[in-house]
């Protein structure tokens, strides 16, 4: 049975980091789940372990997302809707036909989103093309497992992928000549 996701748009208080201070946000995240109701007790859930025991959630919009797959990548902060063609061939007809699919990708920005799309699509037996990749607002993504063994393996890699944090390289040459390494 394939996921079905759920983007609920939520608000809230949350911390601005450039002002230190609590301001209503309303944000997407989205939810795998099998009907509205359980998106709505999802999202209600998974925020519960953002905020405090008195501050309070609104959910403002649920609706059912268009995304055939969702893809964490390691090191990525943001995510993007990536935009298929799969292209087929009419053989009768003689007429090519594309139909569109979306992915949510987990990257850093548009160039690396589009080098994880083309990783993910690798194993594609057809052809297709990548007409678009724009950056999402989905601010998190919340999987459903049911707690099985061989899902609680599954959660922890999806977890662990999603929340790894992006490591900063620096640039031999950029260093400063009085700079004294140890």
């Amino acid at each position: 049975m394939s996921a079905i996701w759920y983007e609920c748009k939520v608000k809230y208080r949350k911390l601005d980091e450039a002002s230190g201070m609590l301001k209503v946000k309303t944000e997407p995240f989205l939810v795998d789940a099998i009907s509205y109701t359980e998106a709505e007790s999802r999202i209600t859930q998974e925020m519960s372990a953002y905020l405090s025991d008195s501050e309070e959630i609104k959910i403002t919009n649920i609706k059912v997302a268009n995304y055939a797959e969702i893809h964490p990548f390691e090191n990525s902060d943001r995510w993007f809707k990536s935009k298929i063609s799969l292209i087929a061939f009419d053989e009768e007809s003689g007429k090519e036909s594309k139909s569109n699919q979306y992915l949510l990708v987990q990257a850093n920005d548009v160039k690396e989103a589009y080098d994880n799309t083309v990783s993910v699509m690798k194993d594609t037996m057809g052809d297709y093309t990548i007409p678009a990749i724009t950056e999402s607002p989905i601010m998190d993504v919340f999987p459903y497992f049911s707690g099985e063994e061989d899902d609680l393996e599954r959660i922890q890699k999806f977890t662990e992928l999603k929340d790894s944090v992006p490591v900063l390289e620096v640039d031999e040459s950029l260093k400063s000549e009085n700079e004294v390494t140890v």
